[in-house]
């Protein structure tokens, strides 16, 4: 399962042209888009759950990263990290001590870690759906939904339902692939306009000794 994570948030999907789309959400999803595209650097705390075919469920949380003019991100969890400096890309699982270096990609039109929030501009029709509550700290919040389905029928997944806050930031985002399983990102905070030392998107050997170096460059 540990290896479906990872494979999830390194693979780059391919996509196609806008298609037809509601709308309404159009404009919200054009509303959530203007509000990070004014961002410059983000670091975000989530959870990431899975809920498999077999009804079995896996859990794991971590810290992201953005330096959005350099192209710089990091994703950091307990086991694995993903770590860009803006040209490559160093893939890490610690539980087997490997470390894959590929050359970063910038195309806009795929689903990667640089554009984790704002992959849905192309590529996908998508519909409004009702408004779903969501409790926090005792208080009650209104998310608005958004569902959206690949127009690349290749794709591994069928469905992606996004949930979006009153500050028209990302809530949530579940996708839905054709095994069944189920991925579930929550987003549990975002601080914006920190300075990040470049180091936070290097990889160093000094940190990560007796790991095994693979380039696929």
């Amino acid at each position: 399962m540990k290896k479906i994570i990872f494979t999830l948030m390194c693979t780059v999907i391919a996509t196609i042209a806008l298609g037809q789309t509601d709308p309404n959400a159009a404009k919200v999803l054009n509303a959530v888009s203007k509000k990070y595209d004014a961002y410059k650097t983000i670091r975000s705390e989530f959870e990431l759950t899975v809920h498999d075919a077999n009804k079995t469920t896996y859990n794991n949380t971590g810290v992201m990263y953005f330096n959005k003019p350099k192209k710089q991100y990091a994703i950091k969890m307990e086991d694995q990290e993903i770590l860009s400096d803006g040209k490559t890309v160093w893939s890490i699982s610690h539980d087997i001590k490997e470390v894959q270096i590929t050359d970063a990609e910038h195309d806009d039109n795929t689903i990667g870690p640089n554009n984790l929030f704002s992959f849905y501009k192309k590529g996908y029709k998508y519909v409004g759906m009702p408004q779903e509550e969501f409790s926090k700290n005792g208080k009650k919040e209104v998310l608005r939904v958004v569902e959206l389905s690949p127009l690349d029928t290749k794709t591994n997944y069928f469905k992606i339902k996004l949930r979006i806050n009153e500050n028209n930031h990302i809530h949530d985002v579940v996708i839905f692939d054709k095994s069944g399983n189920r991925f579930t990102y929550t987003i549990k905070s975002l601080y914006l306009g920190q300075k990040f030392p470049e180091s936070t998107f290097t990889f160093s050997k000094d940190r990560y000794k007796g790991y095994e170096s693979i380039d696929l460059r």
